[in-house]
């Protein structure tokens, strides 16, 4: 085993005991989506918890796409799922696999189980084996086809097989027991007849299996000791061994724990299906949504992903995760890598009377100044006149506000002192335009006599500025358990109508024009921002990643 620094946790507790007691002298894990649709952060919690299992014990890792169901499966998916991974850092080497790649090995499985009176073929129509199947609390019945002869099922199944007949009208199911507790076991359906084609196989099967029957099976021919997976798999466990031990074939260790839940987001497919085809959002990778593509465009990181996952660990009890936490650790992994910069969200002009007309100043600023280690510096350009926050000024402003207002002074960051002195409005009395003085002898934010201003306010050169768009982006849900509502209401109502905001006046220092997309930003005093892929070479698009404020950090203990 190598060493890690990866805290220990009830999974790992087992896997030592595998590894001491003999059971095992290797780890080999695998993540084995359905390609039906696009991965979200808890599938990027179950990727990174595989992958770092085997890394933490010098094992080895599969990527595995289940594909038995080609009326939901699309290369598309399949495309974006081995992308994704590969951004996350998951490495599979050369063992990429697919369930399909199984099909035969399971046909003849499925052959075994009938000779041994295991398996039968059934008549029943899909709604006639649920009622066939019982509840909770009332045991099922048998199919009337449930006692066929072997010689009889190995026909009809040889001839669902072959395409005799039409969608729908045969299974063929596990003979286990129909009064069994756990509901798995009531003569699970092994095959369906879908006359459709395979992204992989073409029309070479008119039969496909059912996600139980193909899933341990796939793991047993991989060698996978570990199977890891979440809780809502816990009562297919069982099934699955019983497959294994009457096949006679590698038991593959699973093991289970709780999935991944975070306050304003939903993690259903089927919702985030519904999101997107009903137009609620831009995209599977819009940026408000939880799905890996969607947080990329956002601005979140690999290294993002993986302080998250380290952070939260692993449990066998299901719990939902504050939204603040993800973006506590989002904030710290960019403060450590974003290069710092001007940008002006909501212009205001502002003239500085006694600044020469055709002057321009050049000032140095730091880059990093977050890290004591990097001294990189950038050059911004300053002029007469600039543009600041809309909120960097208020004619009449309340008690504590340190910014411009008039008669007042504040520091234009990195450069001088100014004083507002007019204020310019239209016939509607909105601001239009503040005029301010400055004071020479302030550059560089020091004065000779000593004073001290309270506020400091960021800029950007009217000459200069980088004219953008900007999308701020807030929390798609309003509630922080959005599948809260009422018997007659859908999650859709708790949809947050103010989740995007799109500013097309913003200013950018022009250091931005080389920025490349994906590259993020700390806008001073804003936020961190991301270059989107939207962006034209004449207009740059930025996404909000996340704000300044860190109400998680604040909650905490000191």
């Amino acid at each position: 085993m190598s060493e890690t620094s990866t805290p220990s946790n009830f999974i790992r507790t087992l896997i030592d005991g595998h590894l001491a007691d003999g059971r095992y002298d290797h780890v080999h894990t695998r993540f084995p989506p359905e390609p039906n649709g696009y991965l979200h952060i808890g599938h990027a919690k179950s990727i990174l918890l595989n992958y770092g299992l085997a890394q933490a014990y010098g094992g080895q890792f599969n990527l595995r796409f289940d594909d038995t169901n080609p009326l939901k499966e699309e290369q598309e998916f399949i495309d974006a799922i081995t992308a994704d991974v590969k951004w996350l850092g998951g490495d599979w080497e050369d063992r990429l696999f697919y369930a399909s790649d199984y099909f035969e090995q399971l046909y003849q499985w499925a052959i075994q189980l009938i000779k041994e009176g295991k398996a039968y073929v059934d008549d029943l129509t899909a709604e006639e084996i649920r009622q066939y199947r019982g509840t909770l609390t009332e045991p099922g019945q048998n199919s009337p086809y449930r006692d066929r002869s072997i010689e009889e099922n190995l026909d009809l199944f040889e001839r669902m097989k072959q395409g005799e007949f039409p969608d729908g009208s045969r299974v063929l199911r596990a003979k286990i027991d129909m009064a069994a507790p756990n509901m798995n076991f009531r003569d699970p359906v092994l095959y369906r007849i879908l006359h459709a084609e395979h992204p992989r196989t073409g029309n070479e099967w008119c039969i496909y299996p059912m996600y139980d029957w193909a899933h341990g099976q796939s793991d047993s021919i991989e060698g996978i000791t570990h199977s890891i997976c979440t809780l809502e798999f816990e009562d297919h466990r069982p099934l699955y061994e019983w497959f294994i031990e009457n096949l006679g074939i590698y038991a593959p260790q699973q093991i289970e724990f709780a999935r991944l839940a975070i306050t304003y987001t939903v993690m259903s497919k089927r919702k985030l299906r519904r999101l997107v085809e009903e137009g609620y959002v831009n995209g599977w990778d819009d940026p408000r949504m939880p799905t890996i593509r969607g947080l990329r465009r956002r601005g979140y990181t690999p290294e993002t992903m993986r302080n998250f996952a380290e952070t939260i660990g692993v449990s066998k009890a299901n719990s939902i995760v504050d939204i603040e936490l993800l973006e506590h650790v989002l904030r710290d992994d960019l403060n450590r890598r974003a290069p710092r910069a001007m940008g002006v969200l909501r212009p205001l002009k502002l003239t500085i009377t006694n600044y020469p007309s055709d002057a321009i100043e050049e000032f140095e600023v730091p880059t990093h100044p977050q890290d004591k280690e990097n001294d990189e510096m950038r050059v911004v350009p300053f002029s007469r006149e600039i543009y600041i926050e809309q909120d960097d000024f208020m004619e009449e402003p309340p008690g504590k506000y340190y910014r411009l207002a008039p008669g007042r002074e504040v520091r234009l960051l990195g450069t001088y002192y100014i004083t507002c002195d007019e204020v310019l409005k239209d016939e509607a009395g909105n601001v239009l335009e503040v005029r301010c003085s400055y004071d020479p002898e302030s550059r560089g934010g020091t004065t000779p006599d000593g004073r001290k201003v309270k506020g400091t306010i960021h800029w950007v050169s009217a000459a200069h500025a980088l004219d953008a768009e900007v999308r701020v982006y807030d929390r798609l849900f309003t509630q922080p358990n959005p599948d809260n509502v009422a018997d007659d209401e859908d999650f859709t109502v708790n949809l947050n109508p103010n989740s995007l905001e799109v500013l097309t006046h913003c200013k950018l220092e022009p250091n931005l024009e080389t920025a490349q997309v994906g590259d993020s930003f700390q806008f001073m005093r804003q936020g961190y921002f991301v270059k989107d892929q939207d962006s034209t070479d004449g207009r740059p698009v930025f996404n909000l990643t996340v704000g300044l404020r860190d109400t998680w950090a604040k909650m905490q203990p000191k």
